[in-house]
């Protein structure tokens, strides 16, 4: 785990090591989000990006009627 420091102005810097291992770009959006007494940043993704990231997932599960 690292620590990072908020400046005067609120800001953080992310680490060198999360950067690389996220392929986080400057100038790259994300979402922040409080959660559960912690805040949470998501990188947004392009939608190229997306591409296969659902491949076999497990789609045999029974549905509610109004679902079908």
């Amino acid at each position: 785990m690292q620590t990072v420091t908020v400046s005067p102005k609120y800001q953080v810097v992310i680490p060198r090591a999360v950067r690389e291992a996220l392929h986080l770009r400057p100038g790259q959006k994300m979402q922040v989000v409080e959660y559960d007494g912690r805040i949470e940043f998501i990188p947004e993704r392009d939608i190229t990006e997306l591409r296969g990231f659902l491949k076999g997932i497990n789609t045999e599960f029974k549905r509610e009627e109004d679902r079908v």
